[in-house]
């Protein structure tokens, strides 16, 4: 069955890596301490033969020929034992007999010469191996070649068997196994309280947000660690988003039918009196009801998106595709228009709310301008971080100032004898609201009207 990691919680996760990760370094360790021991083991037991290796170099190379009658009286009982295992053996290279002497325990036998199997000596002089003895046990063996002058050359060599140093390994390998278990054991015991300990403030947010969902709470209580308190802060304002745009879409079906009712009330009163205006007054409410409909539809689906994550839009291309529209519009008129937003500047925003907004000023911008409109950023200054202001000046008949502010109410007018509904101000200045900005009038440097729109920027 393949391993498939998204069906293991978090926590077992965490415990299965610090498992794992725990079991490869003791056994890395484990093999690196027995490896050391071992190679300190074997050193150790060289030590011992080397021993005796030097007392029989010794022996050898004294003068006199009589005191060479007492080679290989090491005083260890075991090399007198036939087949006990520890074995000496002096062998001339250059003489006619190979073996000069062995110990008695060999009974005859030889061992082989580490100085025909190539073997290189270690920084002390000394070959060692190991190799098979007369009885096929596995001895480890010392030898080392000596050179006593007139008397010849000759190699010295002692074995014994290796079961010392394999007993040696394997008790010091148990001995670590068991240890190793129980430190396993301890890292697997911590490993949990870890993880339940590291995670409890998880499980305690898990809770927090299941009480808001069942309604027992309306946002996320408590204090958690630093790498999650943004987190539930974060899921507290993704549930203040959530419940604002709820509101606002109620209040916009509320308004949506609020408005609704003139219009339906006037065609009733109409069919009932049987006037023969019916039909005219059927087209003029029905349109009136399409455009508030229409109305109500764009603000409730801007409300919604207002609060939405990810809503990002490039200023520039919607304005160089706005101008064109209208300049080609107006050509009539003469009238051009143009804008000196730089590229990079961005609404933090659906693109067709901004389109919406600019398209509505840039509109009302077009049909009052005598010959010019213009679209600026605002400076910096005065505006609070992640703001920007654009201003859309017109070169118009302007308005006074006492009706500056009365225009921007929903149904206001600039001049009744302007085709329109009333209702491209007002609608600027609700998206502009959903989005916690502004739109204010004032006079434009041209002469005309000057429509200062305030927006969130990233």
């Amino acid at each position: 069955m393949p391993f498939k990691p998204h069906r293991y919680s978090l926590g077992a996760r965490l415990f299965l890596s610090a498992a794992i990760c725990c079991a490869l370094v003791l056994a890395l360790a484990g093999i690196g301490l027995t490896t050391f021991y071992r190679r300190s083991a074997e050193r150790g037991f060289d030590e011992r033969l080397s021993v005796y290796i030097k007392e029989l170099v010794a022996d050898l190379a004294a003068p006199p020929e009589t005191e060479r009658q007492s080679i290989g009286d090491l005083g260890e009982p075991r090399f007198d034992l036939p087949l006990s295992g520890w074995y000496w053996q002096i062998v001339r290279l250059d003489g006619d007999k190979p073996v000069m002497r062995t110990s008695r325990s060999l009974v005859g036998g030889q061992l082989p010469k580490l100085l025909d199997q190539q073997i290189a000596p270690n920084a002390r002089g000394l070959r060692e191996s190991y190799v098979s003895g007369p009885d096929d046990r596995e001895l480890r063996i010392l030898e080392r070649e000596i050179d006593v002058g007139e008397d010849g050359r000759f190699t010295v060599a002692v074995a014994a068997p290796s079961d010392e140093i394999d007993d040696d390994i394997r008790n010091f390998r148990l001995t670590l196994t068991m240890t190793f278990l129980a430190l396993g054991l301890a890292l697997v015991a911590s490993t949990i309280v870890q993880v339940r300990f590291g995670l409890r403030p998880l499980v305690r947010l898990r809770s927090a947000v299941g009480t808001v969902r069942t309604g027992e709470t309306t946002h996320i209580a408590g204090k958690y660690p630093p790498d999650l308190a943004p987190l539930a802060g974060e899921l507290n304002q993704l549930i203040d988003t959530n419940r604002e745009i709820l509101e606002r879409a109620r209040t916009q079906v509320g308004n949506l039918a609020h408005a609704l009712k003139t219009p339906l009330s006037v065609m009733l009163n109409e069919a009932e009196a049987e006037d023969r205006h019916l039909p005219q007054t059927v087209r003029t409410q029905a349109a009136v009801m399409r455009d508030q409909v229409q109305y109500y539809l764009d603000r409730a689906r801007a409300a919604a998106l207002s609060g939405a994550l990810g809503g990002v839009t490039e200023i520039a291309p919607s304005l160089d595709a706005l101008i064109r529209t209208f300049a080609k519009i107006s050509q009539g008129k003469g009238i051009g228009g143009s804008h000196s937003v730089p590229a990079g500047v961005k609404f933090r925003g659906e693109k067709q709310d901004l389109e919406e907004m600019l398209g509505n000023l840039l509109d009302n911008a077009f049909k009052w301008a005598e010959s010019s409109v213009e679209v600026s950023l605002a400076p910096a200054a005065g505006l609070e971080d992640g703001r920007i202001a654009l201003l859309i000046d017109d070169d118009g008949p302007g308005l006074p100032s006492n009706a500056l502010a009365d225009v921007l109410k929903r149904g206001r007018r600039l001049d009744e004898a302007t085709p329109g509904s009333g209702l491209g101000l007002s609608i600027v200045v609700d998206l502009a609201k959903l989005y916690g900005g502004e739109l204010s009038l004032e006079k434009a440097p041209l002469g005309g009207l000057r429509a200062r729109l305030v927006l969130p920027s990233v």
